[in-house]
């Protein structure tokens, strides 16, 4: 079995069946290691420009190193790497085992919350995240999300 490609967010070296077709590939699930980060970024890149919203990436892989791995770390992250014979494409379900890691990992740490952010469009991430139990804030309590960025951030904090 040849590792694939780091599909998504980080943790804990554990294996999970996921079914390809007729094949079963494993999906590993661990905590990201600062050598990550080149393809921590290049995912990065590649929400953001799914998203259409690439021109919003203004991290560096030197940043994702420092932020991630220094002594005070900014983010902790998760990698789901597929397991699979070579030449296999990757399958469905990631998404979900990922997400239920994430949760595994905030309770286990204290958490009593999860919250995702998704934009409008995107009802393929507000179905599963449904599908999973999440409540759209949105609908239910009409949260908005607000930023603060660049001359309106300094601005702010006078600077």
């Amino acid at each position: 079995m040849e590792s694939q490609t780091p599909a998504g967010w980080l943790w804990n070296g554990r294996l999970r069946s996921l079914t390809l077709g007729n094949r079963m590939a494993f999906v590993m699930i661990r905590e990201a290691k600062e050598g990550d980060c080149g393809n921590i970024l290049r995912l990065i890149r590649e929400l953001a420009e799914y998203e259409k919203l690439s021109d919003q990436v203004k991290i560096s892989e030197e940043a994702l190193r420092a932020d991630g791995f220094g002594e005070t770390p900014f983010y902790h992250c998760l990698v789901a790497e597929i397991l699979s014979a070579p030449g296999e494409p990757q399958g469905q379900g990631i998404g979900s085992k990922i997400i239920k890691k994430v949760a595994e990992v905030a309770l286990d740490k204290g958490c009593s919350q999860l919250r995702l952010a998704v934009l409008d469009w995107n009802k393929r991430a507000m179905d599963l995240y449904k599908a999973l139990g999440a409540q759209d804030l949105t609908e239910a309590e009409g949260w908005h999300c607000f930023r603060f960025e660049g001359e309106a951030m300094r601005e702010l904090a006078g600077k």
